[in-house]
């Protein structure tokens, strides 16, 4: 005789997920705009009601709303500053209180502060690993304390090809990147005991984002004496695949580590860079 279906590790059984009785739950940071609000979006359409968490509150609850009418998925715009221990503990008692538990934690709030390491301003580096990776590290601790109470969940932090291999005067970002992975594989390791599945996701240059296209073209530009569209195909010609990484891209991966078929990965940093790094 066979028993009740099995639940997978959002705690929901096939029977659950076919008769849409249990929804599950997503939270990502950084989503107010750019990959974070693509991937908010994304996993919406996927079925999940999704708690939208940015330094811009006003933001995330734009992006909430959206979401809502968009798709008739709960959604939940929250304020937090991911370096803030209170604000992340308060981020996450939003969550379960409007949308009643937490099955996946994306996150995916970063910055990223570039220059000569002969330069860097000691303050701005800190402000990068503060918020890439301590950041990190406190959403995933508040996330993992509710899915060890609730018997499983996922976590996938967006990382980078940075955290991969060294970034050209772009140490603070790469270092906080390299921590990203060595917290993920560690995460993992404790976590899987609880039913909790941790990986991240490195995408490769994401070269139609607002912050190519309003920044890093020109400055790149500038420097180098080329056109803009010249500084694209410079990057666009590292890749492979021959062309840069795009939020689908992304969010195709995120959706398949959040599935059934991820359910045996974890610790895992996957890349997503058309094979422009390649370990």
């Amino acid at each position: 005789m066979s028993g009740p279906p099995a639940p997978d590790l959002n705690g929901q059984t096939a029977d659950d997920r076919q008769s849409g009785t249990a929804e599950r739950v997503a939270l990502v940071t950084g989503a107010a705009q750019g990959l974070g609000e693509a991937i908010a979006r994304h996993l919406a359409v996927e079925g999940f009601a999704v708690a939208v968490a940015d330094l811009n509150a006003n933001g995330a609850e734009r992006v909430a709303g959206e979401i809502t009418s968009a798709t008739g998925r709960p959604a939940l715009g929250i304020g937090v500053d991911v370096t803030d221990e209170g604000e992340v503990a308060a981020m996450i008692d939003s969550a379960i209180t409007d949308l009643g538990r937490l099955d996946l934690l994306v996150s995916n709030a970063g910055i990223l502060i570039a220059g000569p390491v002969e330069e860097f301003e000691t303050e701005q580096w800190r402000a990068v690993m503060n918020v890439n990776l301590f950041g990190y590290f406190l959403c995933a601790r508040a996330a993992a304390r509710v899915m060890i109470e609730q018997g499983g969940g996922v976590i996938i932090q967006v990382n980078s090809k940075s955290g991969k291999k060294g970034s050209y005067r772009n140490s603070a970002y790469a270092a906080s990147k390299f921590g990203g992975i060595g917290l993920t594989q560690s995460l993992a390791l404790e976590l899987a005991e609880h039913g909790i599945r941790v990986n991240a996701v490195c995408p490769g240059n994401l070269l139609d984002s607002p912050l190519w296209t309003d920044s890093l073209y020109g400055q790149y530009a500038e420097r180098w004496g080329i056109s803009e569209a010249e500084v694209r195909q410079r990057y666009v010609d590292q890749v492979p695949l021959k062309r840069g990484c795009t939020y689908e891209d992304v969010c195709r991966v995120i959706t398949f580590l959040a599935s059934d078929g991820g359910a045996y990965m974890t610790g895992q940093a996957v890349n997503i860079t058309g094979g422009q790094e390649m370990r």
